[in-house]
């Protein structure tokens, strides 16, 4: 009995001492475990900030900020940019008066589009017991190509694999911000262009019959030619502004009512117009000359063309976190298949050009699922409904330095 009461209590002893070993090891695993994620927290976090100045090119800004958090993550004495030309944008850390005993090492990095390594017994040192410095690695920026610049990593141990490592990594990071910043760079330009491309589209008879209506009515109505010719010279302003992507759907539609106000007065009582604008979508940011071209399309070919005339409509509604815009004419309309056929093919035939422009930049700025919606048929004149969001990331109105006209949006049916 006394034997079996020990040997219960040696197993109760064991089993417990296995459990607090686990235990042990658990909290231990726990501990690491907790620690790297921290880690590589901590390593996104700065990632995360160094990278949206680099957005915007390689600038010292940029450089400065990158640089800023960049030795902070590698833990190393110091992390140095450097343009193409050789001038020095940030150097954050210690070691910099190394350098200038780095150029030649620098240069063959340019010259090589090779990483190159610095040991710091190969420099000259008057601080040779106390510099921070034990080794270096230069890393060409590569961008599309061609250098935009070299990375320095200044490492305090003798580690070189984990330093080439570190900054190789650190380097590829950098390359691509700047090639995404070149990217930002070519939509721009390419945004540029289409609106040129949308200036293009505005008639050059349209601006020939609008000035000739004008000067018919100097002598008949006088005051009526000096509103017409004030509308006029607001609608060229802003149509052939050069700043700004975007802007407000109030100024949009302050622009669309002097084109019609000038049509009407061309085209008499064979042309009726029908505004109707919920105000609480004026203030949705919509791309630069994204309705014009589509009403001037509904005028010249839907309605000009219909014996007797007829009914231009531009509606303008609240749909939850979008707006909802559509023109409309009920003018001689066209087989759809057709139109959808010239639409695809407009780059190369020119049919369409206006209609097909604004669908292409409606998905590129907000995506395919926001592509124009059109509806007509032969005899039925056409509907293009455009949705646009309220919000979206990097569309914000850029409204030029002068001042449009005070007059109201347009609400008359």
């Amino acid at each position: 009995m006394a034997q079996q009461v020990i040997e219960n209590a040696v197993i109760g002893a064991v089993v417990v001492g296995a459990v607090l070993a686990l235990f042990v090891v658990l909290c231990r695993f726990r501990r690491v475990h907790t620690t790297v994620d921290d880690a590589v927290l901590d390593a996104i976090q700065r990632l995360s900030k160094a990278a949206p100045e680099l957005r915007s090119g390689l600038t010292e800004r940029a450089a400065d900020q990158a640089a800023k958090h960049l030795v902070e993550l590698l833990n190393c004495v110091a992390v140095g940019i450097e343009d193409v030309s050789g001038d020095v944008m940030s150097w954050d850390g210690q070691a910099n008066h190394h350098h200038r005993d780095m150029e030649y090492a620098i240069q063959s990095a340019k010259d090589h589009n090779r990483r190159e390594h610095v040991n710091h017994e190969d420099l000259p040192c008057a601080q040779r017991g106390s510099c921070p410095m034990r080794s270096a690695v230069v890393v060409p920026l590569i961008v599309e190509g061609s250098i935009a610049g070299v990375l320095i990593v200044v490492g305090g141990v003798n580690s070189n694999k984990r330093l080439m490592r570190m900054a190789n990594e650190i380097a590829g990071f950098l390359c691509t911000q700047l090639e995404l910043a070149k990217l930002d760079e070519s939509k721009q330009q390419l945004a540029q262009a289409e609106i040129r491309a949308l200036r293009a589209q505005i008639s050059p008879h349209f601006l020939y019959n609008a000035l000739n209506t004008i000067s018919s009515l100097i002598r008949t109505d006088p005051e009526q030619a000096r509103e017409l010719l004030q509308e006029f010279a607001d609608f060229t302003r802003y149509s052939f502004r050069t700043s700004g992507l975007f802007t407000t759907l109030a100024e949009e539609l302050r622009n669309i009512d002097r084109y019609l106000m000038i049509e009407r007065a061309r085209y008499d009582n064979r042309l009726n117009v029908r505004l109707k604008i919920a105000p609480e979508v004026l203030s949705v940011t919509v791309p630069f000359l994204v309705l014009q071209p589509l009403v001037e399309n509904a005028v010249k070919h839907g309605v000009s063309r219909k014996t007797g005339g007829g009914t231009v409509t531009v509606i303008a509604q609240d749909n939850g976190n979008e707006a909802l815009i559509s023109v409309e004419d009920d003018g001689v309309g066209m087989d759809a298949d057709r139109l959808f056929a010239d639409l695809r093919d407009a780059h190369t035939t020119g049919a369409h050009v206006g209609i097909g422009n604004i669908n292409q930049r409606m998905r590129s700025v907000f995506g395919d699922e926001y592509a124009l919606m059109v509806e007509t048929a032969p005899g039925l004149g056409m509907k293009v409904t455009l949705r646009v969001p309220k919000f979206h990331s990097g569309v914000r109105a850029d409204l030029p330095d002068y001042t449009a006209s005070e007059d109201e949006v347009p609400t008359h049916t």
